[in-house]
């Protein structure tokens, strides 16, 4: 019996110190000298603040700023803690009441906007918590975006075009925009026209 527990005991000891500590330090170590951004949370600093993350949406309501797409998370919008779809299929009753909500709100928000309003703008993603939206969904609010601001609307959209995301080698993924990053922009451009 001694001799079966005894080297069991070691073994387990040793690839606990492997598995459990020296394996997770190596690896943190080697992302930390590799993908130091990353490892980080991919946060955006400002003036020395952290304002978000790259890869979390955030809510913004106020007209002067572009909106993401609407989060599903509960019990507030954007809770990374909680990320989850809704998991309303699409003759679910409930997301439409939902999806005609927020075009209602959109149409009131910018009343002479009659572009169709695109369906980033109105539906919730599998996580709830995307950061982007379409080019079409930015250059749909472009217009309520400049008048809030008293801004020249090309100037928005210069923005929009400044911050977009291409496809990568011009084919994998769709133009997007990050939205913290574009109304960080929109602020800098904002400022400088003051």
């Amino acid at each position: 019996m001694k001799t079966t527990f005894r080297p069991a005991i070691m073994l387990f000891g040793a690839l606990t110190l492997v598995v459990g500590g020296l394996y997770p330090l190596a690896v943190t170590g080697i992302g930390y000298a590799a993908f130091p951004d990353q490892v980080r949370g991919s946060l955006v600093t400002q003036g020395g603040r952290t304002v978000g993350s790259r890869l979390i949406g955030q809510s913004f309501a106020s007209p002067g700023y572009f909106w993401g797409r609407p989060s599903a998370t509960a019990p507030m919008a954007y809770n990374a803690i909680a990320s989850a779809g809704s998991n309303q299929g699409p003759l679910n009753p409930a997301l439409m009441a939902a999806v005609q909500g927020r075009v209602a709100a959109l149409r009131a928000a910018d009343p002479g906007n009659t572009a169709p309003v695109p369906v980033d703008l109105v539906t919730a993603s599998a996580s709830g918590l995307d950061p982007e939206i379409s080019l079409a969904a930015a250059r749909y609010q472009a217009g309520r975006v400049a008048r809030a601001r008293t801004l020249p609307r090309e100037r928005v959209e210069a923005l929009i075009g400044a911050t977009a995301i291409l496809p990568l080698f011009g084919v994998f993924g769709e133009a997007r925009v990050n939205v913290l990053a574009l109304n960080l922009a929109l602020d800098r451009a904002y400022t400088r026209a003051d």
